[in-house]
């Protein structure tokens, strides 16, 4: 099976001021509603700032210029989609199936004024989304399920981006295996030493 490189991100990763607000005012009401329903267990906020916001983050520079809209997948808590909204002017369209989830996220963008942020409370599988140029998923299914809905859900040119863990080397031997084939590129995670982001293109099933 076919090995790629795992590279650098490219670039540094700076954020505008009006970001940077964002994001701390998005810490805080997440460090509120966690206490109540519990969007990810065992938090406190350098975790949250320095690991799961961070590791949002670090998409950014993967992400093909343009306007055509973003979707992320299980958003659950706002990781990574609601974090790269910040920082993006695009329609952004979070889908989360738990609706207590999907009422944090609501509350989430309307505080911090995203406009351009759509929370749709339903299964992946049932969504409706105009063409997606950039899809994200961050620890929701392996990638052989992933590539299923990233076909149904993306725009020809689209790009998906997936953070994965130590698993993702078997995870794309599966999937090839399995019929589909992709353009990967692999760069690694500037938060965790044993993760990689697979940054895919051309997604296409043997006989579709």
């Amino acid at each position: 099976m076919k090995q790629e490189e795992v590279l650098q991100l490219p670039g540094t990763l700076d954020v505008s001021r009006e970001t940077q607000g964002r994001l701390d005012r998005f810490a805080d009401l997440f460090m509120r509603w966690n206490a109540r329903i519990n969007l990810m267990a065992g938090q406190d906020l350098k975790v949250l700032r320095h690991r799961h916001m961070a590791d949002s983050l670090q998409l950014l520079p993967l992400i093909s210029q343009g306007e055509g809209p973003l979707a992320d997948l299980g958003s659950g808590g706002g990781f990574p989609g609601l974090v790269l909204a910040m920082a993006l002017e695009r329609p952004v369209h979070l889908v989360e199936s738990d609706r207590r989830k999907a009422a944090f996220l609501q509350a989430a963008a309307a505080e911090l004024k995203l406009r351009h942020v759509h929370i749709h409370a339903e299964r992946i599988e049932a969504v409706r989304l105009p063409p997606i140029a950039v899809l994200t998923a961050r620890a929701l299914a392996p990638l052989e399920s992933l590539l299923g809905w990233a076909s149904r859900l993306m725009a020809p040119d689209g790009v998906a981006i997936f953070p994965k863990g130590r698993s993702a080397s078997s995870e794309l031997e599966s999937a090839r295996a399995a019929g589909w084939t992709m353009d990967v590129e692999r760069f690694k995670s500037s938060t965790d030493p044993e993760a990689t982001l697979l940054r895919i293109t051309g997604i296409r099933r043997a006989g579709d």
